[in-house]
């Protein structure tokens, strides 16, 4: 990725600095840059496109949380000074863009969610990746997705790196407990902007059973779901997931009739 991660204040973030509409895209826990190579590099040239560095390793353990996140969102849009922002969020990216769209309806234009948690998720299984363990991490790392070798050596390398830190683990588990205990479905009806659903089909971790859940309980929602594919649609399949987004940010832009 060629964008720069600029550090302003207590931010940290890329901002591609396109002349239209924001689009903010929330990683999920293991989440990095790279995540969303392809968005940055299809969608800089008609979007601003804006990637916070979610502080999930950063803030205070008391503060580590999904709340502590969205708080973080909202801070860091208004320090921007954006208007209005198409949030998209991946797993607990997802989690924390449907609480800040809930939170916030002035801001946001547009939702979309891809693998989202918040109604159930697996994310560690029945056990916490083992430290020092390799080749478990890597397991792990590939069953994100329906081909392992979307699982890079370098992505790998960054999970093994998180949960070999006791510092960054503890934010994990804390972080993951968190969305579990913060289920939405009774909040979902508090959605108001329009809301695209993108999902894998071969999701293991919010299966697809999630994304019809999503579907029933926000109102105006769409959904897409992309077959021989994963937790993370927007790595695993650029080139289906990157026209359904286009559509319907096409359909969707800021100065719309509903603002």
């Amino acid at each position: 990725m060629q964008n720069t991660v600029v550090q302003e204040s207590k931010y940290k973030y890329v901002e591609s600095g396109g002349s239209g509409d924001v689009l903010l895209l929330l990683h999920g826990l293991f989440g990095a840059l790279s995540n969303f190579e392809s968005i940055m590099s299809n969608f800089s040239d008609r979007y601003n496109v804006v990637i916070p560095i979610l502080p999930i390793y950063d803030l205070p353990i008391h503060r580590v949380s999904v709340a502590g996140l969205v708080d973080y969102v909202e801070e860091f849009v208004e320090y921007k000074g954006y208007d209005q922002v198409n949030v998209l969020g991946n797993s607990l990216g997802g989690h924390v863009s449907i609480l800040y769209s809930i939170r916030r309806p002035d801001r946001v234009n547009t939702m979309t969610l891809t693998g989202s948690s918040g109604l159930f998720e697996s994310a560690m299984g029945d056990t916490f990746p083992k430290r020092g363990n390799y080749e478990f991490i890597k397991k792990k790392t590939e069953a994100t997705f329906y081909r392992p070798e979307v699982a890079t050596k370098e992505l790998v390398d960054e999970v093994y790196a998180a949960v070999n830190d006791r510092n960054k683990a503890i934010r994990i588990i804390a972080m993951a407990k968190s969305a579990v205990r913060h289920n939405l479905a009774d909040k979902l009806d508090g959605v108001k902007c329009p809301t695209l659903l993108i999902w894998g089909k071969q999701d293991t971790i919010t299966p697809d059973f999630v994304a019809d859940r999503f579907h029933e309980l926000i109102a105006n929602t769409e959904l897409h779901f992309i077959d021989e594919c994963g937790h993370a649609p927007m790595m695993e399949m650029p080139d289906q997931f990157n026209p359904i987004l286009i559509d319907f940010l096409d359909r969707h832009p800021i100065h719309s009739d509903n603002h």
